[in-house]
């Protein structure tokens, strides 16, 4: 599958917002956001005017690599979200929050997003006592996400959940840090969400 495999780095600085995708580096003064706000590239200190085409297209970026999904998957959790019940941009955050991946990350158990689905398809998590491999399942309220037994002495695993206090756990999500698991209580609320995300621009976009 394709996969972004350049500088994360580059992605925070063209998005102008810190969406730490370096984990730990990004709380330090090494993040290349702090040391170059602007974007990269030969022309990134140049003034840039987006169009109304434009800067939707830059929101769907954003979203799309904040959780780190290909265009394909991306467009698929909007059209599910289109065909669902209430505010199709809401429903869309939701079903993005819900991705197992994701979920792992908010839990703390791992520094970013990437690690966390990196550590999904090798099997060092269960849920509701089974082992899942799959990034994107969808995990439903009252799920329990576990590290598997065999797992439990991961350097990776202990050295993120030391730094959670510093990330926060949100409040639809019941954290266990001694268990090294994890319940999901609710589907995330729209204030849940702090990143500034406007999802009524990818919205608009997809509705063209």
């Amino acid at each position: 599958m394709a996969r972004y495999t350049a500088s994360a780095c580059r992605i925070c600085r063209r998005e102008n917002l810190k969406m730490y995708l370096k984990g730990d580096r990004c709380y330090t003064d090494k993040c290349a956001i702090e040391r170059r706000p602007y974007p990269p590239g030969q022309h990134g200190q140049g003034r840039v005017k987006f169009s109304g085409y434009g800067t939707q297209l830059r929101e769907k970026q954003k979203v799309k690599r904040m959780y780190g999904l290909l265009e394909s998957q991306f467009r698929g959790s909007f059209h599910r979200a289109a065909h669902a019940k209430g505010k199709t941009g809401e429903t869309l955050l939701q079903l993005l929050e819900l991705r197992l991946d994701n979920v792992v990350f908010r839990m703390g158990f791992a520094d970013t997003r990437a690690e966390a689905r990196q550590l999904v398809r090798h099997g060092h998590f269960t849920v509701n006592g089974k082992r899942v491999n799959i990034p994107s399942y969808e995990v439903k309220p009252g799920t329990v996400i576990e590290v598997a037994e065999k797992s439990r002495k991961m350097i990776r695993i202990a050295e993120a959940l030391e730094t959670v206090d510093r990330r926060g756990v949100p409040q639809w999500i019941e954290l266990d840090k001694k268990g090294m698991k994890g319940t999901v209580k609710s589907v995330p609320n729209r204030e849940d969400l702090t990143m500034p995300i406007q999802e009524q621009l990818i919205v608009e976009l997809y509705s063209k």
